[in-house]
């Protein structure tokens, strides 16, 4: 009976909470499908009357505010960048996991300690290189300057030196070269790992806003998240817009996470701190 009564206070309490986080988005999700005059109604309406989607029509067919472009440019960006991570990170770590070289440890201390350093400390520097590169006010700028990761070094590198040895060991003798056995042996076994360092690479460069502010400058050229600060400013008391442009925004990440979090859960869980 103690048991049961505990079960259901521990569901009870979990009810509770999933309401408390998930409501807020429901709200959004919501109002978005409101009509310009009942978004601004107090008391607030939980449920759209009539259902309108005046809102997702005017962001997508607005001339001046081009999200659908911007979406666009938002998937480009965030999924090139996402997969020059995971190529770099996982060349990088497996180096730093399997092979001996004078250095090393240095090597990968330098690298540990650049997580340390505030990310907005390098927005001047970044933007010099990017100018003489003449990549500002393009999706290069947004793709390129952050492909070589940190905290994808390590997190794989962690995760490397968790896979049994003998398995590499084994192509060995069978007369693969450390190549092959990169990419026959060890990658096909690292897939949650790299899986989860592609949605993590993925949601950082979707959600950025600081950086494409600065290097974008063409209403064409600007990524999701630039682009709704636009939006807000253009139709700041149309809560039905924004409010639509958030859902836009949101609903990749989510359909992402649900796809992938078999993966995160495993690759989390498997990359424990070792060596």
């Amino acid at each position: 009976m103690t048991g049961s009564l505990g079960r259901v206070l521990r569901y009870t309490v979990l009810v509770v909470l999933t309401l408390l986080f998930v409501s807020p988005l429901l709200f959004v999700l919501i109002t978005s499908f409101k009509t310009p005059g009942e978004a601004v109604q107090t008391p607030p309406t939980w449920w759209p009357n009539p259902f309108s989607l005046q809102a997702y029509e005017r962001i997508f067919d607005a001339t001046d505010t081009p999200v659908f472009r911007w979406f666009l440019n938002s998937m480009i960006a965030a999924t090139a960048n996402a997969a020059l991570v995971v190529v770099t990170a996982a060349l990088a770590a497996y180096a730093l996991a399997r092979l001996e070289f004078r250095g090393k440890r240095v090597v990968l201390a330098l690298i540990v300690s650049t997580l340390f350093v505030p990310p907005v400390i390098l927005v001047i520097p970044n933007y010099e290189i990017v100018g003489r590169l003449y990549w500002l006010d393009t999706l290069v700028a947004i793709i390129v300057p952050t492909a070589a990761s940190a905290f994808g070094v390590f997190f794989l590198r962690q995760f490397f030196i968790g896979l049994p040895r003998e398995l590499e060991e084994s192509a060995f003798l069978d007369g693969a070269n450390r190549w092959q056995v990169f990419t026959r042996v060890v990658l096909p076994l690292s897939k949650p790992a790299l899986a989860t360092l592609a949605l993590l690479s993925f949601l950082t460069n979707w959600n950025d806003f600081l950086w494409p502010v600065y290097v974008l400058f063409s209403p064409e050229n600007q990524t999701l998240q630039a682009g709704l600060s636009t939006l807000q400013s253009a139709n700041a008391v149309r809560y039905d817009l924004l409010m639509a442009g958030a859902v836009v925004a949101s609903v990749p990440v989510l359909l992402l996470y649900l796809v992938a979090q078999r993966f995160v859960i495993e690759g989390v869980s498997r990359s424990g701190v070792k060596g």
